[in-house]
Parts: structure tokens; C-alpha cells; sequence
């Protein structure tokens, strides 16, 4: 039996993951009683849950589905993005933390108005609001348009399923509940991408041998060229690229700001940091790695393919058709499941993100300083539901 295209067992295995991210978010209801418990926690979540929460937030549903993409289409070039990790982890743990944990604030741009006045703190919280919407909208969009093909289901069920349920957790057990999630979703998500290795794997003729042989001969391991080039993406492009980025990630975004007033304490802060950075090299090895195992499969196995269209001229479709087509019951349900957390865990802190940002470099700011406990979680659970819907 199925409905809407998955098989009850595949359903089965998405209801209890959803029903898990909802039961999770009304157990930390009393836990989310303040307006600092909401925003921070109370300072008291242990290093590793915000090391995984940061980890999840870096991981995205694009990330799951374009990286397999990108290897499928070219090479590892993209992997040099994640090996400038360690370098920005190592900045940010040496100055960044202690700059944000000494400030005691959770806002990542307040201490921009000390040093240029309010407008300026004005302009990086509504920078960060209006970038944030448009990446959950991003986010969301494709995540429905790849599980829609999978599912059976709608484009406008699956954002309203995905935004919904993410959130009812975000506004009912605030910051504690999302880093929470995070850790569910990152072994989730690590679990479907990982299940899915496993299955290309085995159904490969010559097993891993034969990938690494065929792999090699398309030359698919490659970082890219050496030369020194800035018209391409050549090795040291993407290396200076990804540094850049990552120095923003934990130096600027709120998400990962917020993550270092959520620990314990600034060593727990510090450790949260290198775990997340070092999660997520393997990490992206393994999306890649299922890219990777995509081309072999269809370069040793045409006959897998039953589109009309060659998969080479088209390569961001083979991993979505390779889990429409070859998961069998029960993983199908997980490896949804692990899209579902990949997009979940960046909508959430998002979310949470834009609601404390309004509170602090907003209405407290501008309209109410002396703002009292009851108002400002007023303020954050409403600004949660207009920042979600």
C-alpha cells in the first residue's frame, strides 16, 4: 500500500521524524518562559549540542542536493570551499568568541553602534533580516521542488508542511528547542546521506573498487587547477572564496553569533566552533563522494537511467532521480526525512535569529527600552510567527 506516492513505510519513518520535531518543541515550552531563555537559553546548553547546532546550520537541503550535483557534473573543486574551515575556525575561536562572550550581548550587531552610531547597527540587523528571508524562501522553494517528484506531494503541501512544523518548535521552545532540533536533524541528515553511500555502493558491479578506478580515470577527485587564474574556479579561487565566507558565517551572521551566548561558557563556546567546522569537512567529502558514486553508476550502468534526456546534460537531476528511482522501502522515508532536517535546521535558526534581532536592535532600541519580560516575549513569539509565516 501508498499513499501520495511513498509507501506507508516510508510514511511511517517521515511521521515519527516529524512528530519527533513537534513533541521536542512542546517539551522545552516551560524552558522558554523568558525573553533571555528564548534568545539564549540561559547560557546552559553543553559545547557539543551548539557544535552540532552549528554544524546543522551550516548544512542546508541545497547543500544535500547540489553538492552530489557538482560532482557529478565536474570534480571535488567544491570540497577546497570546506578546507578553509579550519583557518576561519581557528580565527574565530582565537577572536571572535571572546570579542561576542565579552560583549554579553546576544545581538550580533550591537556593538556596532558604540563604535558608528545606530544607524549603523540599524543596517546590519535589517541586512541580516531581509538576507535571511531570502535565503529560507530559497530554501524551502527547492527543497519542495526536489521532494515533489519523490513525494507525490505538492509544492505549496511541502513548504507548508516544512514552514509549519518548523515553525510551531521555533515559537513554542525558542533558541534551546531549535539548537535541540539541530542535534536530531544533524544525525538525521548524516544518517540519509550516509544510507545512501552505502546502497550505491553495494549495487555497484566492482563495489568501491570500481568506483575509484572509473572515478580516477575521469580524472572526478580533482580540487580543480593550481594555476593562478582569477577567471576560473581554480584551486586557490575557491580556497580564498571559502575563507571569506566562513570569516563572515562566525564572524557577523547572527545564527552563529547567537550560537556562542547559547553555551556554557566561552570554552564550551570555543569547542562548538571547532566541532561544527570539523563535521562539516567529512561532511561535504560525503555529499560529494555520493556524487561521485552517481557518475560511476551511470557510466557503468546506462541502462539504470530510463530518462529520455541524458543524465550528462543534466546532472543536478541524477541524484533527485537516483532517490526517486533507487531506494528501496523504509529509506526512501529516511532520506526524506534528512532533507526535511537539512532545510529545518537553517529555517529555524533563522527564524529565531530575525525574532531576537527584532527584540533587541528594534523594538527595544527604539520603541521600548524598559520593555519588561512578559512584553519582550511577547514581542519574540510575534515577531517568530510574522518572520515564519
Amino acid at each position: 500500500m501508498s499513499t501520495h506516492g511513498l509507501p506507508t513505510l516510508d510514511l511511517w519513518v517521515l511521521g515519527l521524524y516529524l512528530a519527533a520535531m513537534v513533541i521536542l518543541g512542546w517539551g522545552f515550552r516551560r524552558r522558554s518562559a523568558s525573553a533571555d531563555q528564548f534568545m539564549r537559553a540561559g547560557g546552559r546548553v553543553p559545547g557539543w549540542a551548539v557544535g552540532l547546532s552549528i554544524f546543522g546550520t551550516y548544512v542546508s537541503s541545497i547543500s544535500f542536493l547540489a553538492l552530489p550535483g557538482k560532482a557529478v557534473a565536474e570534480n571535488w573543486n567544491p570540497f577546497v570551499f570546506s578546507l578553509s574551515l579550519p583557518l576561519a575556525a581557528w580565527i574565530a575561536t582565537r577572536w571572535f568568541v571572546p570579542f561576542f562572550r565579552a560583549r554579553g550581548e546576544v545581538s550580533a550587531y550591537h556593538h556596532l553602534e558604540s563604535q558608528f552610531g545606530p544607524w549603523a547597527r540599524v543596517y546590519a540587523a535589517g541586512c541580516y533580516v531581509l538576507t535571511q528571508l531570502a535565503r529560507m524562501g530559497t530554501i524551502l522553494y527547492l527543497l519542495a521542488l526536489a521532494l515533489a517528484p519523490l513525494t507525490g506531494w505538492s509544492v505549496p503541501t511541502l513548504i507548508l508542511l516544512t514552514g509549519l512544523v518548523t515553525l510551531f518548535y521555533a515559537w513554542v521552545g525558542g533558541i534551546e528547542a531549535v539548537v535541540w532540533a539541530d542535534v536530531v536533524q544533524s544525525v538525521v541528515l548524516l544518517a540519509g546521506a550516509v544510507g545512501c553511500l552505502i546502497l550505491l555502493l553495494t549495487q555497484l558491479p566492482g563495489g568501491a573498487e570500481q568506483l575509484v578506478s572509473v572515478a580516477r580515470e575521469h580524472d572526478k577527485f580533482s580540487l580543480g587547477s593550481f594555476s593562478v587564474s582569477v577567471g576560473e574556479a581554480t584551486f586557490w579561487v575557491v580556497l580564498v572564496y571559502g575563507l571569506f565566507i566562513n570569516l563572515q558565517n562566525f564572524g557577523i551572521d547572527q545564527n552563529y553569533v547567537q550560537r556562542y551566548a547559547v553555551a556554557r561558557s566561552e570554552a564550551a563556546a570555543r569547542r562548538s566552533v571547532w566541532m561544527g567546522a570539523w563535521m562539516y569537512l567529512p561532511t561535504s567529502a560525503l555529499f560529494l563522494l555520493i556524487g561521485t558514486a552517481l557518475f560511476v553508476r551511470y557510466t557503468v550502468q546506462p541502462e539504470l537511467w530510463g530518462q529520455e534526456t541524458p543524465w550528462q546534460a543534466r546532472p543536478d537531476t541524477v541524484f533527485p532521480y537516483f532517490l526517486r528511482t533507487g531506494l528501496p522501502a523504509g529509506m526512501t522515508g529516511l532520506v526524506v526525512a534528512a532533507l526535511f532536517a537539512a532545510a529545518q535546521s537553517t529555517l529555524s535558526s533563522s527564524i529565531n535569529g530575525c525574532a531576537t534581532l527584532t527584540l533587541c536592535d528594534g523594538y527595544r532600541r527604539f520603541v521600548r527600552p524598559s520593555a519588561g519580560e512578559r512584553e519582550s516575549l511577547w514581542v519574540l513569539r510575534g515577531a517568530t510567527v510574522v518572520y515564519g509565516l
